[in-house]
């Protein structure tokens, strides 16, 4: 059994901006699993920078307010919806509201920092 606390997560800024914590990843964690789980942040006022992944990826909103961008088609997205991003989709997101936008990150094949094109 895992349990984490977020709170005890260490965080890092992703090369795509946003500060990510490692949530379950099958390579930081003892678990085989073929998907990783990340909670992001967005400040306010601020987005993530346009990117690819090789793998398709869930946001699932935990808080505030944000403009998703995915390809060329944007949307407003907010607490307790998410976007499918398909793979190799060009992404990015930003915070419109008033305060941090929080998101978990699921992606499947699980996240590799050499399969992210800033």
């Amino acid at each position: 059994m895992i349990i984490k606390d977020i709170a005890t997560v260490a965080s890092f800024i992703a090369g795509d901006k946003t500060i990510i914590k490692e949530v379950l990843h099958p390579s930081n964690d003892a678990v085989d699993i073929p998907y990783s789980i990340a909670h992001a942040t967005v400040e306010v006022g601020e987005q993530s920078l346009p990117h690819q992944l090789k793998s398709s990826e869930v946001y699932y909103i935990l808080d505030g307010t944000g403009e998703v961008n995915i390809d060329n088609e944007k949307s407003i997205i907010s607490k307790g919806q998410l976007v499918l991003i398909p793979s190799m989709a060009t992404q990015w997101i930003k915070n419109i509201g008033y305060k941090p936008l929080e998101f978990l990150c699921i992606v499947h094949p699980f996240w590799k920092a050499e399969e992210e094109i800033v």
